[in-house]
């Protein structure tokens, strides 16, 4: 086969692929992620199921493949707003970053409610989505570490004892060189900034937060804090 003629075929295969893909999410947009049919996938692509069969083999494979564009998705923009901040403090690098997270998920309801929702019944996410799904950790965790090499990152409140080894088995697996005590409270307001995005997208924060932007510029500066970062540039 020459490579003109495989060049058109590997076109042709995204190109099916993407619609595969942008029909899941419509399907994902009407009925959540637990009723993700790829007969109906196919049926509204005019395909036969076992043609869409030869892209993705199960529902879970789908469902993966979603996840994963999801994931880098977000990460792509939360590394590109910290990049744009890339020479201010660290404070307000962290506070691009969350911004951004935000603003994807404002963005993307349904994809992340996928990804950070209730879990689909019956699938089991693989390890493929792992990288993916670090990325915004890892930008938040490179602003850690360029704060403490220059000094400019303070010690939060001391671990109680009894933290300390979860504290210390955290640091090596996930930030290695960064002091525990400051890793502990990174992986806390990890959980936090995600825990306030998803108040706002699934609607807990309604009769409560009007002002949202604000609100959260401001949570997420204090979060910053928390984890040790403090103003000045580093």
């Amino acid at each position: 086969m020459s490579s003109t003629a495989q060049g058109a075929r590997a076109r042709a295969r995204m190109e099916v692929t993407a619609a595969i893909k942008d029909e899941a999410r419509r399907q994902l947009a009407a009925e959540g992620a637990a009723k993700l049919s790829l007969r109906a996938v196919a049926r509204e692509l005019g395909m036969v199921s076992s043609a869409l069969y030869r892209y993705f083999p199960s529902r879970d494979d789908l469902l993966t493949a979603l996840i994963i564009d999801a994931y880098d998705s977000l990460g792509e923009s939360a590394e590109a707003a910290h990049d744009k901040a890339v020479d201010a403090g660290p404070v307000p690098r962290w506070t691009a970053v969350a911004e951004a997270v935000r603003d994807w998920a404002l963005r993307h309801p349904h994809e992340y409610a996928l990804i950070y929702g209730s879990p689909v019944p019956g699938y089991t996410a693989p390890d493929t989505t792992v990288p993916p799904a670090s990325r915004v950790g890892l930008v938040l965790i490179g602003i850690l570490r360029d704060a403490h090499g220059a000094s400019a990152l303070t010690e939060p409140e001391p671990l109680p004892a009894e933290l300390r080894p979860e504290a210390e088995r955290m640091t090596a697996d996930l930030a290695p060189g960064l002091p525990p005590a400051n890793v502990a409270a990174l992986v806390a307001a990890w959980a936090q900034l995600f825990g306030l995005v998803g108040f706002e997208l699934f609607g807990q924060f309604n009769r409560v937060v009007a002002d949202r932007e604000t609100f959260f510029r401001h949570a997420a500066g204090r979060l910053a804090h928390g984890v040790g970062l403090v103003d000045e540039r580093p």
